[in-house]
């Protein structure tokens, strides 16, 4: 879909009805609110009420507990039982897959239930509605089945106050939406509006809405499809923000920043979790970043919304070539000495090989740098025009029409809004300006983790929407450019504009993990280091981790106790393997291709 879809120039938050977990209203005037997911088994219950409470001691403001077994579901009331003694508010928040009957127990022990439309009902073979006679039969059966099962459910959340978050989740939808949509972002949206049509029909508004995908493409696609689609028939439910499956360290937080920045920046989001593969008490301080970040000014929705996701380049590819490219910004040292630049080209603690800048700009000139020994070569055409988005007038328009083969370096001062950074590149494409354009953002006193989430959200809004033929990032002295360039190149990975290094798609697991994900993700990237551009999955269980690493080349997914299942694509490879052979089964399986 390429349709622009919706003007808006209200620079404001999209306004929802209010809906109460408990005491903790989402959406309606309510801050954005932060949640995470403890890990522990249900089952165990006294672990459990101990991982709440260390979550909630760091800021989270719900929590989230798997509960796929009615078992579960009944030891959910003797977790908030214990947590409530022990002086403890924060709602619970039950995930159910599969099974119905769960959840009807789960409503009454938690403030509030996650359901997966995907996997809610009877999954379903794909149907062939080509081949089906009674196809729009056969799909207007199942949904009169899937109204009934989710009314008893509806009831049971009207009589305890429980509120409901209807999640769907790229690559978990069910064989009926597959095969009217396929696995698309407009299947997600369907899937989800099903239910919404049902909370509407029943009166019940207690309701929030995800999209979650590990592709931040798909995720903000399908947020803002949701959007349109909820708007068309008068729907105003809160939404919940998340990149699945991000992983760990630097990338998860980048990821993270990214999909949700870019949808904060939309003026979109009343709940977010950052789902890191590490203990969920981290995931709080980088949710708190972003939405003070976004909180500061930058939030609105841009002018235009977009679902063209190919890189809106201008057919001007021969003086940047074909990638987005990054420069490096060494301007702040002096003076600048070749070990500075030959610096640039080892990536820290990988032994990948090192995506190296395209380009060096030290102040006074430009210089080059080849894929392998950045050397320096003066920029003796002035093929760069260093300026400020705030500083082009019709002269300068119209000198830049007569002058296409010189690329813009564009620097954007930080008081102005993603918003108005995307409205300039909107102006451009108006006045028929088709020079490439590189972004230079530059952020000073800053500490290195909240420089790359701060980057990741600016330089993520405008990538995600195919903005941009370029990026540089200037940083304190304190930063080292290498530390500064790699951020780079992680950003556009994130982005999904430019890949240049091997990506996790890593589940933060939950009571149902059938490993130790943090240790084996660990054990997994040290294994797999020396192979570029692949994207692999190591998922905790069966219940998302082949529907939801649906993007990854490769698979690594808990299949029982001590098991594992390897994939290739969507595809099951190797079936049950011991857990202690299946690092080195799945390097062999990446090597025969």
């Amino acid at each position: 879909m390429s349709e622009k879809i919706q003007t808006v120039s209200k620079l404001s938050r999209r306004q929802t009805v209010e809906v109460k977990a408990g005491q903790v209203g989402i959406g309606g005037n309510n801050p954005v609110r932060i949640q995470t997911m403890v890990t522990t088994p249900t089952s165990n219950i006294a672990a459990t009420v101990e991982a709440c409470m260390k979550v909630a001691d760091v800021g989270a403001e719900l929590v989230r507990i798997t509960a796929p077994t009615i078992k579960d579901a009944e030891a959910l009331g003797l977790i908030r039982q214990e947590l409530r003694a022990k002086g403890y508010s924060i709602p619970l928040i039950a995930d159910i897959h599969f099974n119905p009957d769960v959840a009807e127990i789960a409503a009454k022990n938690v403030e509030k239930i996650r359901i997966n439309p995907g996997n809610f009902t009877d999954k379903q073979a794909i149907l062939q509605p080509e081949d089906v006679a009674d196809f729009e039969q056969r799909w207007n059966d199942d949904l009169v089945k899937l109204r009934t099962r989710f009314v008893a459910l509806l009831n049971v959340c009207k009589e305890y106050t429980t509120a409901l978050r209807i999640g769907s989740n790229h690559g978990s939808l069910s064989g009926r939406i597959m095969s009217k949509y396929g696995n698309t972002p407009a299947g997600m949206v369907e899937s989800a509006m099903e239910f919404l049509r049902i909370c509407k029909d029943e009166n019940f508004n207690n309701v929030v809405v995800s999209m979650k995908a590990s592709n931040t493409k798909i995720m903000v696609q399908a947020y803002r499809l949701l959007v349109a689609a909820m708007d068309a028939e008068d729907m105003h439910y809160p939404l919940h923000l998340g990149v699945t499956e991000a992983g760990d360290g630097e990338d998860g937080r980048i990821k993270s920043a990214v999909g949700i920045g870019s949808l904060l920046a939309d003026g979109l989001g009343d709940t977010i979790r950052v789902s890191l593969t590490e203990a969920p008490e981290n995931e709080i301080p980088v949710a708190k970043e972003i939405v003070r970040y976004l909180a500061s000014g930058n939030s609105g929705i841009s002018e235009c919304i977009r679902f063209d996701y190919s890189n809106q380049k201008s057919g001007r590819t021969s003086l940047l070539g074909n990638e987005v490219v990054v420069i490096s910004d060494l301007s702040k040292l002096n003076p600048v000495t070749a070990s500075d630049i030959e610096s640039l080209g080892s990536k820290p603690d990988c032994p990948q090989k090192n995506p190296v800048p395209e380009y060096i700009y030290t102040g006074s000139s430009r210089f080059d740098a080849d894929n392998d020994n950045p050397k320096i070569i003066h920029d003796s055409n002035n093929n760069f025009i260093f300026c400020n988005c705030s500083k082009f007038d019709t002269s300068f328009l119209a000198w830049l029409r007569e002058n296409q083969n010189k690329a813009l370096v564009v620097s954007f001062d930080n008081a102005v809004s993603i918003t108005e950074r995307r409205s300039f590149f909107l102006d451009l494409q108006r006045n028929g300006i088709v020079n490439p354009v590189i972004i230079a953002l530059s952020y000073s006193e800053l500490d290195f983790e909240k420089l790359q989430i701060m980057a990741a959200c600016d330089f993520g809004a405008l990538l995600i929407d195919g903005f941009g033929d370029g990026i540089m990032l200037s940083a304190e002295p304190c930063i080292s450019p290498k530390l500064v360039a790699d951020l780079c190149f992680r950003i556009l990975q994130a982005a999904r504009v430019r890949y240049t290094r091997t990506e996790y798609i890593a589940c933060p697991g939950c009571g149902r993990t059938l490993f130790d994900l943090q240790d084996t993700l660990k054990k997994v990237k040290a294994a797999t280091s020396q192979f570029n551009n692949l994207k692999i999955g190591i998922m905790g269980c069966i219940v998302n981790g082949p529907g939801e690493m649906v993007d990854a080349d490769y698979g690594y997914v808990g299949s029982g106790p001590g098991k594992i299942t390897l994939y290739k694509g969507k595809e099951v490879v190797k079936k049950n393997i011991p857990q202690q052979n299946a690092i080195e089964e799945l390097i062999e399986l990446i090597k025969k291709g």
